[in-house]
């Protein structure tokens, strides 16, 4: 048996850390204790390194080109994840304004977070909710019922619990539009320019867990409270590059790799494309029976994390246990929501998504 084989893979449904491109797992193993002939692996090689700088400017240069990120916004690659930015973005937003004023749209659990975290920095509106339906719906916004004054607007694109997302993004005027996209970002084309600053933790469709992602424009990057920290405050980030301490680097260089595979699959166009096949195999099982409910309102569905509960809800640990003696890996929905959500970000191949639908039609024959 060959020692460097990959053996007994599942297709990983896991909401987050979520699985890589087999493609990109295989090419870090290879490269892992010998980067490009230097004799070291990227993890042991100075944050301060040619070799690792070849590496952070190749990911910022991918970025922009699958991302369509204009030349007036800077990427900057931070510590904590995304929930870190719940604090950070306040700290370096809310002062924008003397008035400290935000509105945060609250459309699931990670939206509320942010807006809790931000409730410590300035007053917060969090009016526009959808907590009355359960989160199953984006809420109705209306910016112009924003106070004028606010220093910005605050959305999460994507919401990984409940299974929806925004299809349309609100108009902001001169209030910049912040977006949590850890759960979709460079899933689908979107103009960057519409807003002001979007950040994503690395561990859905970028990467490992432990960094997340900033995209920000120039002219916001002057804002942060006299106290934020210095590894919080976005100035500091841009000016050093991203290396004001020593960053993670291993999980920059995996960026790096995720971003060349989906350059090498046809860019963010094609992977929409592919995303949006994905979801509607699901969805078409989901809709054409009565053994399967889906959790979201149909028009605001999410294509990353497909939520579901069964009729028969004393067969969800049935359903679970055999799926996982399938291949078909960590399908449990959160605890906030129960049911089953299979989160099918951009690694995950259409041949997962096949599998699971056939087997939830025949766990349906088997049960019904």
């Amino acid at each position: 048996m060959n020692p460097g084989a990959m053996t007994n893979r599942v297709y990983n449904f896991g909401a987050g850390p979520a699985m890589l491109p087999r493609a990109v797992m295989r090419r870090a193993r290879e490269e892992f204790l010998d980067h490009r002939g230097i004799g070291a692996s990227v993890i042991e090689i100075s944050h301060r390194s040619r070799e690792f700088m070849d590496i952070i400017e190749a990911a910022d240069t991918l970025l922009r080109e699958l991302g369509g990120i204009p030349e007036n916004y800077r990427n900057l690659f931070v510590h904590g994840g995304a929930q870190m930015q719940f604090s950070a973005v306040p700290m370096n937003l809310i002062a924008r304004r003397p008035q400290r004023k935000a509105a945060y749209v609250v459309s699931g659990n990670f939206a509320n977070m942010a807006a809790n975290e931000a409730a410590r920095y300035g007053e917060i509106d969090t009016s526009c909710n959808s907590a009355e339906s359960n989160f199953d719906r984006v809420p109705e916004f209306d910016a112009h019922a924003v106070d004028a004054e606010s220093s910005y607007i605050h959305i999460t694109s994507n919401n990984t619990l409940y299974g929806t997302r925004w299809n349309a993004f609100p108009d902001t005027g001169d209030i910049p539009l912040v977006a949590d996209m850890t759960s979709e970002l460079l899933s689908r084309e979107m103009d960057i320019d519409r807003f002001g600053l979007i950040f994503a933790s690395l561990q859905k469709n970028l990467g490992p867990s432990g960094l997340a992602l900033v995209i920000i424009r120039e002219d916001l990057l002057d804002h942060a409270m006299p106290e934020t920290p210095g590894l919080l405050n976005y100035r500091i980030c841009a000016d050093k590059y991203s290396l004001a301490n020593t960053i993670n680097t291993f999980a920059v260089y995996m960026m790096k790799l995720v971003l060349e595979w989906l350059r090498d699959e046809g860019g963010v166009e094609a992977m929409e494309r592919r995303n949006a096949d994905k979801a509607e195999i699901l969805y078409e099982v989901i809709d054409g029976s009565d053994f399967y409910a889906g959790n979201a309102y149909a028009p605001h569905r999410s294509h990353m994390n497909v939520t579901f509960n069964l009729a028969e809800n004393d067969l969800l640990d049935t359903f679970l246990r055999e799926a996982e003696s399938n291949g078909l890996y960590a399908l449990k929905g959160h605890r906030k929501v129960g049911g089953a959500r299979a989160s099918i970000y951009n690694a995950m191949p259409v041949e997962g998504c096949r599998a699971l639908a056939d087997f939830m039609r025949h766990f349906e024959r088997q049960r019904a």
